[in-house]
This record gives C-alpha cells, structure tokens and sequence, in this order.
C-alpha cells in the first residue's frame, strides 16, 4: 500500500479572531443555554493551524514566508502568528475563564486538510504533509447568583463543550497537539474458525465486527464454508459478505418471496415494480441494470475540446446523441449521526452513480429532500409539536438535521459545481390514535440527480482477461467502515455506538470534481473512450466495488498498489471501508499510460490495482512486490512511496459464491389494522386562524432554508428553471428544467411527488398520491409524451417492524397498478428498509415513505409555465382543474390534520386515471399552444395554498370566490374541506380572451374546471379576498400572509447565517416590487463564425466550474476559446503568447479552504514559470482579462484590479471576502452597468440588468482608503448592485455580499481587465434567465449578457495583435 508517513511534530499558528461577528453571537448565544447557574459574560475566539511538517528541520525562512501568506487573510498580517492571541492568565471578577479547544477526530485528513496540503505542494511545500484546523475558546463564565463561589463543574464544562462541536466528526483537545500520530495498529486478518466451531464462531465475528447479519445469513454462511467452500473463512470476507450481501447492497426484501396475511405473493416486489415498463413507451436505454437510469434524448450541436489530455482548443460537434440520465438514493442512517458530512457523502455518493453509467456520463444537476422530526426551534413554539418527546442521544436532533443535513448537501453541490434544481422538506413527530409515536426521529436525506451520457457510451464493456483494473479518487481512509451493514440494522440504535461513529463518512467536493474531470476528458474522446466499464464506490468499499466491476470474469487485487491517506488502516478496512471520491475503471492495458496523464493534467489520484483474470475467483493479494507496475508515483498526484506487508489471500472466493444467484429470503408478513380517528377541529374557527398554522408547517411553507440561497442554481449554464419564480424569485416552481446543450433549447425536465403521511392513512393512497403529485408538477414543463416518462422509485420504510412490511406490499401494489393505468414506468430505485430508531426502551418508527421521481425528455425548455401570477390587472382568469373527482374533499394526512395534531381516516386518493391522464394531456397541449400563462399544482396545504403561492410568486392580490357543491358532507366545514383538501389537481391562470377555449379544451375530456377569479392589486397593497359560494372567508394583506408563510424558514436561516441579515430581509420583503430593469442598446443574436476568431485562453485551477458555460459564451461571441489548466501553465506545455484573452473561471479553487482564490494566486505568484507568463499577458496592450467570481477574487489577489499605487512591496489592494450573511449566496440580483473604462461593457452604461450570483466571499475589501478613492475616482466600478428602483445599494439580499457602495466589480483604468463577482456566462442566453418583464420576453431576440463577450471579440478585430 502506498501510504503517508505521519510525521512527529506539529507547529502551530495562529489567527485571530476565530469566529466571524454573526457566528460569534449565535455561539454566545448557545453557550448561554448550556448551564442554568453560569451566565457566560464574554468569549473570545481564534483558529489554531496545527501543520505537520515531515523530517527533522524545521521549515527555513522562504518556506515560513510561503506558509504565514497562505495562512494571513489579507490585510491582517497582524493577526496571524506563533503566539496564542487569547489571554489565559486573569479571570473576570466573580467569574472564571475555560479554555475550549475543538478541533477534528485524528483518525483521517479533513478534506480542508488535503485542499490545504494541495496548495502547499503546489507551491512547493512538499515537507508540509498534513494541516488540521481547530477553534479556540475562551469562555468568560460568572454564576447568575453573585453568593455563589462554587467553581465550575467538570459535567458544566462538557456542557460548553457539546455547544461547540459536532461530536461525530470533532473532539476537544485537551492540550495543544504534539502530533497527528494515532494509536491504532492495523488489526490482522485472522481465520473464524467455523469448521470447528460451526456457526458459534461467525456469531462471534457477527458480534465483534457489527456484521447484521440475521439468523437466514448465520444459517446460510454456515453451510456455505462448511459444505461448499470447504474451509474456514477469513475475518475480510466475513466482512465482505456483510456488507456485499447486506440488505442495502442486495435488496433481499424486494427481491424476496413475500407472504401477506398467510398468501404467497406471486411476483417479488422487484419483479411487479419492473412490470410497469410493459405498459409504457420502450423509451429507456438504461433500466434496473446500471448505477443510473436513462431514456433516449436528442440529438445535439456540442463544444468539445480537440484533446482532453493537454490545452487545446474546442470545436463544434454536430448530430451528437446525447441521453437523459436519472438516479435517486438516500443517506439517512449517516446523516441521522452527523448530518452535515452525512448529507455530503450522500450527494456524492449519487453524483458518482451519475458518472458511472455505461462508459461514463456527464452530472448536469440534482435536486433534495429532508424529511426530519418536530423541529422544537427556540423561541418559535409550533403547537403542534409536542414538547415532552424525547430523543436518543446517539442521534443529531431534528433542527440541527434540518439545518446542517441541507447545509452539508448544499455545500458540496455548491463546490462540486453541481446545481440544485427542485426539492422538498417535511416534518412530522405525532403520538397516534394507537399511542403509537411516528416521527423521523432517524431522518430521509434525499439526493436525485440527472444527467447526460452520449448514445456511444451506454453500455458498458464486458471485462476481459488482461483488462486493467483501475481507481481513480482519493486515497484509502478508516471512514464508513460497515456503513452498508450499518444502514441494514432492523433498529438504529441496537448496534454499539461506536460502530456508529466508524460508519461516519467524510466528503471532499474537490476531490470529486477532480475525478468528474478526469472522467469526463475520457468520455469527450468519443469512440476512443479509454474507460471500457465504470462502478463508483459506495457502500460495501472496495469489497464491492471491485468484484461487481470485474464480475463474471474474476480478478486479482493487489493491497500494495492502493493509496493509503492513514498508514495505519488494516486489510479488511481498506477492503471494506466507503471512503468516499472513488471510482473504479476497466481499461486496457495498451491504455494505461494515457489514462495518467490525464489524471495528472487533472491532478487526480490513480491506482493500478490489479488485472482481470478470467478465473472467476476474486483474490485479494497481499504480499509484497518489489516491482510494483505502478512504479514510482507522480508528484501531481501527491502519491507517497509503498508499504509492503507480509503475503497472504485475505479473500479468496468464487464470484459465484459472493455475487451469484442465492435462494431468495422468505418474509412474512401480517396486516396490521390502523386505529384511524375521523377529524375533530372545530368547525367554527376562521380561515385566517387555520392559515396561521398551515403557512407556518414546513411541507407547506417557504423552503428557502434548505433549497434556495444557498444552494448553486445556475452552475453549468444548462439550467432553464430552478425553484424561484417571478420577480421576487419566490421558492414555489413545480419542476426542474435543464438543456443538453447550450447550442440547443431541448433537454429534459424531473419532477418530484412524495405523500408520506397520507400513507399513515392507507398506504396505497399515499403512493397513488405520490404518483400524483409528481406528475401534477411535471406537467407544467412541456415533454414529448406521458408514456415517455418514468421514474425512479425510492422507498424509505420500518418494513421488517409489524405490520410494516405489508404496508409497503400494499403501497408498492398501488403505485404500480396506477402507473400501469397511466403509462408511466419505474425504471430505477433505492430502498432504505430500517427507518426506525430506538429511544430509551421505545420504537420509534419513521413514516413510511415513497419518493417519486419523475423525469422526461423536453422538446422545448423555453415553454415551461411557472406558477407566478402575470395578469394582475384583472384582465386574466384563474381556473380550477380538478385532476379526478369534483365532489370529494378528504383531508386525512393533510396539512390542516397535522398541525392540528391529528391523521384523519379518510384520505385524497388518485381515484379516476382516466381522468387523470386526459387532465395531463389537455394541459399538455394547451401549453404547447402557449395558452396557459401560469399554473401551479394543488398538494400540501389544499388549494388555498395553491392561490397563495402563485400569488406570493406573482406579488400581487387575489380576488376569488370558488364554487362548490351542496351533495357532500363536511369533515370539518364546507368552506375548510374546500379550501384545504388535498386532492390532485392544478390552478392556471389564462387571458381572458383564451378562458373560454381553454375551460372547453377540459371540459371536453370531462376533465372537471371551474373558472374561481382573478389576480388584482400589486405589491405591498396588494388584498386577498376570498369566498367560497360568494361567503367572504378572507379579506388580508397580502404580504402579511406572505410573512407568516416565509416565518419558519426565516427562523431556521437565523440558525445557520448572520441573523442580521435574516432580520433585514424579512423585514424588508414586504416594501419588495419587481426591479425596474433598462436596456440603453438594443441586443443583438450571435452571428455566423467568421474566419479570423482571436484564441482565447479560459484558465481553471483544480476546484473551478464554472469553464464550459463561459467557453460557450466567448464561442458564442466568434472567438476560438482554448482549454488551459494551471497544471498546463506550471509544467510549462502551454505559454500564453499567442492569446488575446484569458479569462479566470468561477468555481472554488482548493475548495477555497485558506480564503477565496487564495490557493490559486499562491500558484500565480510563487511558481516562476506561471508568474512570468501572466506578468507579460498582463503587460501586453493587445490582451484582455476576464475574472469571474473565483477568478474575480484572484485577479483581486494578483493585483490586476484595484491596484494600490501608495503601498511598497505589493500591488494587492483590495480582496474579495466572506458575505456579510456570513454564507453561500446564489441569487439572481439586479446589477446597474456604470461609465467606465471596461472595454466589454462599452454602449451598455446605464442599463439595468438582472444576473446570477453564486458565491460566499464577494465583499470587497480595499487596503486603505486611498485606494477606494483611486477606484471611485477614475470610474474604475463598471458595474453595481442596485435595489428595485435601480439605486446602488448595500442592503441584502439585493447587494447580496455587503460590498460597499454596491460594487460587484472593477476594472483596470486602461479597460483591459476586468473583474467581476456576478456570472455573466451563465445569462448569455434569454431561457437562462429565471424572470425578466414580459415585455422583454416578447420583444428581445437576445440576452443582453451576450453584448460583453461581442464588445470583446469587436475590441480583437479592432486592437492590432502583437
């Protein structure tokens, strides 16, 4: 194994303060709940860097220079240093002081440790092996009675402690660290001596080594080393089949024989879910049989580099087959235990299973879903959620899984440059009818993705005798070790808690997207796609990763050849562990060295690790060889010299005993009837009354905490819709919407429909609902047919507990009968079988869940509909469709039951598919028509939510009044069952010239339609008034119920970002109105390539994302753009003298670990050979630059903005530095573009534009006033953030970074260089666009943002080259 050499000492530095302002209050505040005797009077904070510095010398002073810059936020040299800045020494009177020190597990290198080592190596630093980041506390705490003298207490100390740190992934350091080293000693493998003592020896390694394996396993593993294998098994393959064979690997129960209520059940579950393929269109290229599925796309126009391992330029590639991919899963058991780098691993687990269908394919977007307890958030009682339940302490708590689980996905989508599109959030803790408690006590952490494989690249080559077998990632970690059996336990909670803590996982984003990268130069060579087969590594390891890659044809594994990121892991661990950011490659042997050099352009460990056989066996070698194949390893790749351990076969099996057909388990299972109570809320309160708690439940209310701000929407450039809408970007769209190209407006479109607490009710109805909803979403894009679109099947249910088990028959059996109906089909999936939890001596078992996925191939992307009201000056029409019945308003496991902490025993059901389907279809083609101006789907919260939305959406009033029948009997009272029944159907709002054709277009497939008002009033005078059979029932502001709708979410924001800003936006939404944009020229289309198309150098650094989208947008413009890494520049392969551009991308170089971009300008200006190249690119007056977010930072960095002419020894003078939210911002703001001298803003002065913004450090900081005023003077600010009267502006969201004056950008005084935080390339084109006013969407024939890139290319053909 190749592995890491810890080295022995650690030197520390440090910086102060440790805390920013925002999370220095939200900690005091926290730390103030922790004791009710100790009042904490003051803390003060610093960082500690404890770096590892391999050999005996210390570093010299040019090494120590090197590092103090790296680790110095600019500007504040003072406050970095070898000395603690915290005082120790005097205590408060009264009072005492306790020092808190917490910092990361040892056990592994953070991914903040190997970004930060990155760096180092990259600017030569190679002694520096290792850096660790801790905070540092210094609590000043005095008793609240001034007579008490007691000290404070051991247990009130660890009360501090446990408000500090996440106790999964940190610990205290109880003394300042002396070394990284652990003592841990590699565990041999060792025999279980089962021929001898029979199964009594593999209940024993069951019990040591937290196996899960049941009494069928025992059995079954038993007999087959006793009779057939013949020989005792090692303690790696009992281990191996654990994890490989466990039910989350296997899917024993929906591929098993199932007996309900004493009936055999004919089909398996798997088998009736794949049934439903027979009624639907044979449209899928990828079914039940690869990481992903997929379904024929179209052909496309693609921008493709000529070489993917060396810089080169892109070229044009026509009629290229390109499919839809889809895949779903869930990460719940990890996310339940540290939620943060539980719900990173889960996105990057499913981001891999996107890369690794057929040869390879492309990530193009993802969307999410929580579903999490009673949140208990302090100081915001919800009365439905009960205050005396309890929760285990092995588990994070419901609030924290809300905020940190969405937190952690949005992160490392955010780093990765994946975009979020669509999602959901729910909560649910109630004691039912039977006294029995359901809640997520153990969470859903969803994560969907779609994505884009050619049609060369579906199917996966068969392994072949001599094929190499490859990994490609990060290096072999102790991190989710038995995760796969670990997530398999009936119950969590039975296993020992600290196998809790080993199936923890650890996410590195730059580590992923270094491996997308290099994957991705292997599937843009077309038919000479090097990668024969591809698998991600997730649960079971390397154990099952690389026996399901070279199955049926068997392998040799060679322990050596791995790369070890801990010295001190043992076989069956780096045989078993899920360390995350892995893939495993087949690859022929002639193809090898190419593969390396491309991963070393992209600076992404690759392992040879072994070779196809042909046997069939899969062996594990361990032994050494002192001739290893891999030779000595590239310093690029940071790969340390081998390890070599004593020989031996730790596994050494028949794939067809491991992978091979096995007797399917038998499960038995008997309905248990629910105690179900009809509702009993009393019928006299107000709509106003009931509203005050629907708007305020998070299925029902806003989802900006965990879906919107913070997540990327806009990364890629593909995306044509994400969840805001209208004016004032409102979270309420119903489906994704993304492009295959950019040279193309079709693409693909998802959806997603989940109904889980209907389910509570009758499990059938809740997944006929679930089918429902998804597709009452995903209507409102166009697709190319209703049998085109499928769907992945994600089940998430307690079904081993009783009664559980043929609750999920009799959901499954529904869902399959309605989609047969329909003609959908399931054509993937994933379950999660133990979603229960034990507290104290109870169980506590999640609802059960099914999340449906839908996804579909999009003709047109532009045609979408959102549901943000357009007419709201009367002159348009509301209609009611009803997708089903038009006198039933049930309202068991409804919003309105919840919150009033009650089920009901009746619930919405998708009763009539005839209907249903003819409702679909008829919108489909009014759509098409362009008839229909706005819609919206009626689900959680009833059809008054529905009309509140697209109003809140629309910023506008409503005046409605809907008409319903006598023949029915009230569960509650007439007006609330109308208003808050859930059943499926949709709102659209028409012209009221179209109303009458549209309501016959329903009326004639006897699909029901009510024609039930009309948007009125704009703004903060803006009136709801609504009636039901003429009653008026609601008469309110609208922003008032629009403000108790976003409440929940502002709450939860004001725990996870500055809670200064959560007040100035919440307050100041109210006085919101859509933004007065302008144009001072008139855009113009892109025009034909011409012949002379000046080259242009579009520059990334390990980290970056944002490249194709600003490639296409200089391609667009007429220019000949190039593919140049930074790697490309260092080794001196690629110079930049024949250039007139360059441009530096977005993205987060190093994952910005030491400060935006900062890693990347070390590289800039420390390596000679880059530091030249740019000094003479930057003196030329025939170039330009172009710095875009990470790039803008940079350019900050370098000196190429900003500029300060009065400070000696530099010419930074400003930086680009954390948001004042203190958080990622991705917003579409509204930027004014001012006189200046920026050569690609020329003729677009005075215009107000809107554009995306993606970024957590865009606040720009200046050196000293005096270059404020160089900036201000010279009109070096070409572009500001301006509020809805277009007025530059400091106030958040609209400045959404804090800089001052409103700046989001500066150029050089010459023009040439320009640098800006907004993404200009991700609006190029006018579907890019989330909201513009409709005149211009009538009226422009191009994207304004298109006007820089053409000043660009007109400023080339007019600037003599050279």
């Amino acid at each position: 194994m190749a592995a890491c050499k810890m080295a022995d000492d650690v030197e520390r530095f440090y910086r102060f303060p440790g805390l920013s302002s925002g999370r220095h209050d939200v900690t005091i505040s926290e730390l103030k709940s922790a004791s009710a005797r100790l009042d904490v009077t003051d803390l003060s904070t610093e960082i500690c860097f404890n770096v590892s510095i391999q050999g005996n010398n210390k570093l010299d002073e040019a090494e120590s220079k090197s590092l103090l810059w790296l680790l110095t936020n600019s500007f504040e040299e003072e406050n970095v240093g070898r000395r603690s800045f915290l005082d120790e020494s005097k205590a408060p009177e009264l009072g005492y002081k306790v020092m808190i020190e917490i910092g990361p597990r040892l056990n592994f290198s953070t991914a903040w440790s190997t970004n930060a080592v990155s760096i180092c190596r990259s600017i030569g630093l190679e002694r520096i092996d290792r850096i660790e980041k801790s905070v540092r506390y210094l609590i000043h705490v005095t008793p609240k009675d001034r007579t008490d003298t007691e000290g404070i207490t051991k247990d009130e100390e660890n009360a501090l402690v446990a408000k500090l740190h996440d106790r999964m992934t940190e610990c205290r350091y109880e003394k300042p660290l002396t070394s990284f080293r652990v003592n841990v000693k590699p565990e041999r493998c060792y025999e279980v001596d089962l021929m001898a003592e029979g199964r009594t020896a593999l209940e024993k390694v069951n019990r040591d080594l937290g196996l899960a394996f049941d009494e069928w396993d025992l059995n079954y593993y038993t007999k087959l080393f006793q009779e057939k294998v013949k020989r005792n098994p090692t303690s790696v393959e009992c281990f191996d089949l654990a994890q490989s064979n466990s039910e989350h690997s296997r899917h024993w129960f929906f591929k098993g024989r199932l007996t309900v209520d004493g009936q055999d059940v004919e089909d398996s579950l798997f088998k009736m879910v794949m049934k439903t393929q027979e009624t639907s269109n044979n449209n899928n290229v990828i079914k039940f049989s690869d990481n992903s599925s997929a379904i024929t796309g179209f052909e496309v126009s693609l921008l493709l580099p000529q070489d993917c391992k060396k810089a080169a330029k892109f070229q044009m590639k026509h009629k290229c087959l390109r499919h839809i991919i889809f895949t779903a899963e869930t990460h719940n058991f990890p996310t339940g235990v540290a939620p943060f780098p539980g719900a990173t691993t889960g996105t990057g687990g499913r981001i891999r299973d996107v890369q690794a269908a057929g040869r390879g394919a492309h990530v193009v977007a993802g969307t999410a879903g929580y579903c999490f307890g009673n949140l208990h958030i302090p100081g915001y009682e919800l009365p439905w959620e009960d205050a005396e339940f309890v929760y285990p302490n092995n588990m994070a708590l419901p609030v924290e899984i809300a905020v940190e689980a969405s937190n952690g996905a949005s992160d490392y989508g955010n780093k990765f440059g994946e975009p979020v599109l669509a999602g959901f959030a729910r909560s649910f803790g109630m004691m039912l009818p039977n006294r029995q408690r359901r809640e997520w006590v153990k969470p859903i952490m969803f994560s969907g993705g779609i994505g884009m494989i050619d049609g060369e690249n579906v199917t996966k080559l068969q392994p072949e005798k001599g094929m190499e077998v490859v990994k490609v990632g990060g290096p072999v970690y102790r991190i989710g070790v038995g995760g796969g059996a670990a997530s398999s336990i009936q119950v969590q909670g039975d296993n020992e808690s600290e196998l809790d803590f080993g199936a923890v996982q650890r996410g590195d984003a730059e580590m992923e997207q270094k491996l997308n990268r290099a994957i991705r130069a292997c599937i843009e060579m077309g038919s000479d796609n090097l990668i024969c087969s591809i698998h991600d590594q997730g649960a079971g390891g390397n154990g099952n990763v690389l026996k399901e890659i070279s199955e049926p044809a068997g392998a040799v594994i060679r322990v050596k050849d791995f790369i070890l990121g801990d010295p001190t892991i043992s076989v069956l661990e780096l045989w078993g562990a899920e360390y995350q950011e892995s893939n495993a490659l087949l690859v022929c042997a002639q193809d090898r060295d190419l593969l390396q050099q491309i991963c070393d352009r992209e600076k992404v460990p690759v392992s040879f690790v072994g070779e196809i056989t042909g046997d069939g066996k899969i062996v594990l070698e361990d032994e050494p060889h002192t001739d290893s194949k891999n030779g000595p390893c590239s310093e690029e790749n940071g790969v340390p010299s081998k390890r070599q351990r004593i020989a031996s076969h730790p596994v050494d099996l028949e794939l067809e005993v491991v992978l091979g057909k096995m007797p399917r388990k038998v499960f038995k299972f008997e309905r248990v009837k629910s105690k179900l109570v009809p509702l009993c809320i009393p019928p006299e309160l107000t709509v106003k009354e009931m509203l005050e708690r629907v708007l305020r439940l998070p299925a029902v209310a806003s989802e900006t905490f965990c879906l919107l701000f913070k997540v990327d929407r806009s990364v890629t450039g593909l995306v044509a819709q994400q969840q805001c809408v209208g004016p004032l970007h409102t979270p309420v769209a119903d489906v994704a919407v993304t492009a295959l190209t950019h040279f193309d407006t079709v693409g693909s479109a998802t959806a997603i429909g989940e109904q889980p607490i209907k389910a509570l009710v009758d499990p059938g109805c809740g997944a006929r609902m679930a089918v429902g909803e998804a597709l009452t979403n995903l209507v409102f894009a166009r697709v190319s047919d209703l049998k085109d679109v499928k769907c992945s099947g994600n089940w998430m249910w307690p079904a081993k507990l009783p009664g559980e088990g043929a609750a999920l028959y009799d959901a499954c059996a529904a869902m399959c009968d309605v989609m047969a109906s329909l003609g959908v089909a399931v054509d993937g999936g994933k379950d999660s079988l133990s979603m229960a939890a034990r507290v104290g001596q109870d169980t506590v078992k999640s609802p059960g869940s099914l999340v449906i996925s839908v996804y579909a191939a999009c003709p047109d992307i532009r045609a979408t509909v959102t549901p943000d009201l357009k007419i709201p000056d009367g002159k348009g029409n509301l209609l009611w469709v009803k997708f089903g019945s038009d006198s039933r308003y049930r309202l068991g496991g409804s919003a309105l039951a919840q919150v009033y902490n009650q089920l009901g025993s009746e619930s919405p059901d998708l009763d009539n598919a005839k209907i249903f389907e003819a409702a679909f279809r008829t919108t489909q083609q009014l759509i098409s028509e362009r008839r229909i101006v706005s819609g919206h789907d009626v689900s959680d919260g009833g059809l008054v939510t529905t009309l509140l939305e697209m109003a809140f959406a629309g910023n506008c009033g409503l005046s409605i009044n809907i008409p319903c029948q006598d023949n029915f009997n009230p569960t509650v009272s007439k007006v609330a069952d109308v208003l808050f029944a859930e059943e499926l159907g949709i709102v659209v709002e028409v012209k009221e010239d179209e109303t009458e054709f549209v309501m016959n277009a329903f009326l004639a497939k006897d699909v029901p339609c009510l024609q039930i008002g009309k948007a009125v009033g704009v703004g903060e005078d803006a009136m709801i008034s609504l009636r039901v059979r003429g009653e008026l029932v609601l008469e309110q502001n609208m922003v008032d119920l629009r403000d108790i709708w976003e409440a929940t979410s502002f709450q939860l924001e004001r725990l996870q970002t500055n809670p200064r800003c959560v007040q100035e936006e919440e307050f100041g939404l109210r006085k919101r109105h859509a933004p007065d944009y302008k144009l001072s020229f008139k855009p113009v289309p892109a025009s034909p390539l011409g012949d002379v198309r000046p080259k242009i150098a579009i520059i990334r650094e390990e980290g970056s994302n944002g490249d194709r989208e600003m490639v296409a947008s200089f391609h667009m413009a007429g220019f000949e753009a190039w593919d140049v890494t930074m790697h490309d520049l260092c080794n001196g392969s690629m110079k930049l003298d024949g250039f007139r551009g360059a441009v530096f991308v977005g993205g987060f170089s190093y994952a910005d670990v030491l400060g935006s971009a900062k890693g990347w300008a070390a590289v800039c200006n420390i390596n000679s050979t880059v530091r030249s190249q740019l000094d003479a690119f930057f003196s030329r007056e025939d170039t330009f630059s172009l710095g875009v977010c990470n790039g803008c930072q940079l350019m900050g960095l370098l000196g190429w903005v900003g500029r300060d002419a009065h400070t000696t020894g530099s010419n930074q003078g400003v930086c680009f530095t954390h948001n004042v939210s203190e958080r990622f911002e991705s917003r579409f703001a509204t930027v004014s573009i001012q006189s200046s001298p920026a050569m690609m803003f020329r003729g677009m002065e005075g215009s107000v534009l809107g554009i995306w913004v993606a970024h957590g450090e865009g606040r720009i900081q200046f050196r000293n006033d005096s270059v404020l005023k160089d900036v201000t003077t010279n009109k070096l600010v070409p572009l500001c953030f301006v509020d809805d009267d277009g007025v530059p502006t400091t106030q958040y969201p609209q400045n959404p970074n804090g800089s001052p004056q409103g700046m989001a950008g500066l150029c050089s005084p010459d023009g040439r260089h320009l640098a800006m935080m907004p993404h200009p390339e991700r609006c190029t084109l006018l579907w890019q666009w989330p909201w513009m006013p409709p005149d211009w969407q009538d009226s422009l024939k191009a994207s304004p943002w298109l006007q820089m890139f053409q000043n660009a290319y007109k400023w080339c053909m007019e600037t003599h080259s050279g």
